[in-house]
């Protein structure tokens, strides 16, 4: 059985996070938020009928 105490790190692939983000839907709202190196942005928008 392998041992799995020491998780081996992910290889180096040159890729990066460029953004991240969260939506987040409350009654009768909708939360967007968007995160990049140039800064963060959002939007709290009334929520659309489904």
């Amino acid at each position: 059985m392998a041992d799995l105490s020491m998780p081996t790190p992910a290889p180096e692939t040159g890729r990066r996070l460029i953004a991240a983000g969260v939506i987040r839907r409350r009654p009768g709202r909708t939360i967007t938020v968007r995160v990049t190196a140039a800064g963060a942005t959002g939007v709290i928008a009334k929520q659309v009928t489904r």
